[in-house]
């Protein structure tokens, strides 16, 4: 396949040409999507969904346990169905930990610890219990868990990644958006069980909402090593075609109704369609990635897609006081494409933020 092809089907597979009917759909179909920025996560559903989506119709989905967020691969935040938890963790659970095993070891987190922390908080999520981070801290504390520094957020995140708790509805703010969310019990969460063959379905899942991809691709995207990608490829079976030696696609996809031929998307920081492929120059030429990201402090900017090309990048403040404020592009490298298209892109933003 050219890279023009890879394009278009991309746009479709990732739902920026053919948009889910809901948020929640959207994040089904995904699979993951990237949220270590909580209201970027919102939005990369919001643009993945058919009409003019609010950030409301999001956090309605993380209210009644639809949606949570969790870190669910390569150490980092996802938003994912809660019935999808079980079956990402399976498959990622042991990399992260054995990723993250030294940074434990530095901060005084071990097995004992960790131990202590689960069963201090079992008991304070029980059924139906929700925790802000600082009433978790207060959980840590009152079980001799000290949280200080960075431990409480390594404590956080180890229980996540045991499929102990994950972040669920959104704390309310004042003059802004949200920013964070409650601790909920996994146990507590819709489940649909634990799949046959988590890997295969998880590099099903891939390929369907990010393919034509390669296995190198689907392993940086998972923090997989390579035979284990390929293991999974091997898994997956019928389910999806090998179109090229190590890339795949799926033979069927889910359509739903196709987006209104917008010239120009606005796309939020660490978005799947740039971020979660090894190899991102078919999406967007090496000069601009490397003003884009991941920089050396992990950040990766906002983009503007044109014609399933990343043209530039944007931003916006979610602050307080600030969030109101129409979002601006920034760096634009296609001169070809009309201001009044990226104009529309942003305002798309604006109206997503103002419920």
């Amino acid at each position: 396949m050219g890279p023009e092809e890879i394009t278009t089907e991309r746009l479709r597979s990732q739902l920026l040409s053919t948009p889910a009917p809901t948020p929640a759909d959207a994040a089904g179909h995904m699979l993951a999507v990237q949220a270590q920025e909580f209201w970027s996560g919102r939005w990369a559903l919001g643009v993945r969904t058919v009409g003019d989506a609010r950030i409301g119709d999001v956090d309605a989905a993380f209210e009644d346990g639809t949606l949570v967020r969790s870190w669910t691969q390569r150490g980092t935040l996802h938003i994912v169905r809660a019935v999808d938890l079980p079956g990402l963790l399976a498959v990622t659970a042991e990399r992260q930990e054995r990723a993250a095993a030294g940074i434990w070891r530095r901060v005084g987190v071990d097995d004992a610890v960790l131990r202590a922390a689960e069963r201090a908080v079992r008991r304070a999520l029980r059924p139906g219990g929700r925790l802000t981070r600082g009433e978790f801290a207060d959980v840590l504390r009152a079980a001799d868990v000290d949280p200080a520094g960075s431990r409480g957020n390594h404590i956080l995140s180890a229980l996540a990644v045991r499929g102990v708790l994950a972040l669920g509805p959104v704390v309310p703010r004042e003059g802004g958006v949200s920013r964070d969310q409650f601790l909920v019990a996994v146990d507590d969460l819709p489940s649909a069980g634990m799949p046959d063959d988590p890997l295969a379905d998880v590099f099903a899942g891939y390929v369907r909402s990010h393919g034509p991809a390669r296995i190198t691709d689907f392993g940086w995207w998972a923090g997989l090593p390579i035979g284990t990608s390929r293991r999974a490829a091997e898994a997956a079976g019928d389910r999806v075609v090998e179109i090229e030696v190590g890339s795949f696609a799926v033979r069927t996809s889910v359509v739903g109704p196709r987006a209104s031929g917008e010239d120009v998307v606005a796309l939020p920081a660490f978005d799947e369609y740039y971020l979660s492929y090894a190899d991102r120059t078919i999406v967007c030429e090496p000069d601009l990635a490397a003003r884009i990201g991941p920089t050396q402090n992990g950040q990766v900017a906002p983009v503007l897609v044109s014609g399933g090309r990343v043209i530039g990048t944007w931003r916006h403040s979610v602050a307080a006081g600030r969030h109101h404020l129409p979002p601006e592009p920034v760096l634009v490298t296609d001169v070809g494409v009309s201001a009044s298209a990226i104009d529309a892109s942003l305002a798309r933003v604006s109206r997503f933020l103002a419920s």
